[in-house]
């Protein structure tokens, strides 16, 4: 219950329960992934590009959430490891498409599975029907939230 009469009610606040629901699930993908030498990050690039092969780098940061330059520093990394590949040079313009390598297939696979858990375990207290009006909701406040940005 808020302390003021003008400050927010975190127990009913929607877009504190959001950020705390948010943190639990970032907190349970870390754990499961940890293990497999990946965090959120990683595995995002790699699901990215397993359903959209030569995305580039700016294109990859923005489905991951993260700034062009920490998604370029995460291919470099990832083509040094072996999980990625992309052209020495740029095939058009400027971008380096990347693609996953039989490795970063592998190891994705593993990662899906991993966090597929967590989102059960996320979704176990709802009945099917609950889950599916949970991502009808949140789908339409993603997409009001988009729209009101002109």
């Amino acid at each position: 219950m808020s302390q003021r009469g003008d400050g927010v009610d975190l127990e009913t606040s929607l877009g504190y329960l959001l950020k705390e629901a948010s943190s639990a699930l970032r907190t349970a993908m870390e754990e499961v992934l940890r293990p497999l030498g990946m965090n959120i990050t990683h595995y995002s690039c790699l699901e990215l590009l397993a359903q959209r092969p030569g995305l580039s780098n700016s294109e990859l940061a923005r489905g991951a959430f993260v700034t062009r330059q920490t998604m370029n520093v995460l291919l470099q990394t990832l083509e040094r490891d072996g999980y990625v590949t992309r052209p020495a040079q740029a095939p058009a313009g400027k971008a380096l498409p990347a693609r996953l390598t039989p490795r970063g297939r592998q190891d994705l696979e593993a990662a899906s599975r991993a966090v597929r858990s967590v989102e059960a375990r996320m979704l176990a207290g709802l009945s099917p029907a609950e889950q599916s009006d949970a991502l009808r909701i949140l789908r339409t406040m993603t997409r009001s939230l988009r729209e009101d940005q002109g």
